[in-house]
């Protein structure tokens, strides 16, 4: 782990790698809120002469992304249209990029059409229920997308890991899961299932990053930490699970997420060519003329009531 021991330099880069990238996610959300159209025209009318290698990627990142939020919502009108019942599974380690990839993929989607579904430890009643039990409320309508982050492989994962579920527990699950996929997707459910991978290092510095900003501290759980330790145990694991989940009917897709912006853009192209879709037309809107009658009569509103202008 020379980066994070032996060669400081390195590691220190790495370190504001990953602080420029918190501050693009900030970009991101500014671009965002200018509108498309003039979005679009910002990044044309930037011109690339003279910018540096870092500039020119990070100007990529943004064209790209915003170019696959657009397909995104292409994607959306037709499973609206379709009636098409789509659910995606993320799972990985700990700070493995998960979270940025959903926020992307949801960033201009309708909430109504496409939820994050991320339970909670289950209740002592749902522990007593049948395993699956507890996640097929948050299953998909027609017409709807739902994104896991995380999912009923948490018992293969940080369950087992932990011990807060016997072998026993696990080898059903094993036996089980092949089968409740399959009659999820003979049901007509589009089911994706992707596992982010990272490095030992990567991760490490990930977590030190959490420890190091008090507005990310929150990320950073007791159970994060003690991941850290169970490094080998999350290892194995991994690797028992996607041997005995991988099936046709749903295999496993993993990202390869060190490099944030790679992991989210690759991801979204996948998903992106997992469900063939097509144009969806849109009748012409017009919007009517505001009705005024002559007797309304506005009201002031008292100037207690306003929040202070402070900016």
């Amino acid at each position: 782990m020379t980066s994070r021991k032996g060669d400081p330099e390195s590691y220190a880069k790495r370190m504001l790698a990953e602080k420029i990238d918190d501050f693009d996610e900030e970009y991101e959300m500014v671009l965002n809120d200018e509108g498309d159209h003039s979005l679009a025209q910002m990044l044309d009318d930037l011109s690339d002469e003279g910018q540096s290698h870092e500039t020119l990627a990070r100007r990529s990142y943004f064209r790209e992304l915003f170019r696959l939020q657009g397909e995104l919502v292409k994607l959306q009108d037709w499973v609206v249209d379709q009636k098409l019942k789509v659910v995606v599974l993320f799972e990985g380690r700990d700070a493995a990029g998960k979270g940025g990839v959903i926020k992307r993929i949801t960033q201009r989607l309708n909430p109504r059409v496409c939820r994050v579904a991320a339970l909670p430890a289950p209740s002592e009643r749902e522990r007593s229920q049948w395993y699956f039990q507890r996640y097929v409320p948050y299953l998909p309508a027609g017409g709807e997308i739902v994104l896991f982050d995380r999912s009923w492989y948490n018992r293969a994962g940080v369950e087992r890991v932990m011990g807060f579920c016997t072998e026993a527990d696990v080898e059903e699950f094993f036996r089980s899961v092949p089968e409740f996929e399959r009659m999820l997707v003979r049901s007509g459910i589009i089911l994706i299932k992707y596992w982010f991978s990272i490095t030992d290092d990567e991760q490490h510095l990930r977590f030190q990053m959490r420890i190091t900003d008090p507005i990310k501290q929150w990320k950073l759980s007791p159970m994060d930490l003690e991941s850290r330790r169970r490094w080998e145990q999350y290892t194995r694991a991994k690797e028992d699970m996607l041997a005995r989940t991988h099936i046709p009917e749903a295999p496993w897709w993993v990202v390869e997420a060190v490099d944030k912006k790679k992991a989210r853009l690759n991801c979204i192209h996948h998903f992106l060519g997992q469900i063939p879709y097509g144009e969806v037309h849109h009748p012409t809107i017009t919007l009517p003329d505001r009705v005024r009658n002559p007797d309304y009569i506005r009201h002031p509103i008292p100037a207690q009531m306003y929040v202070p202008n402070e900016y």
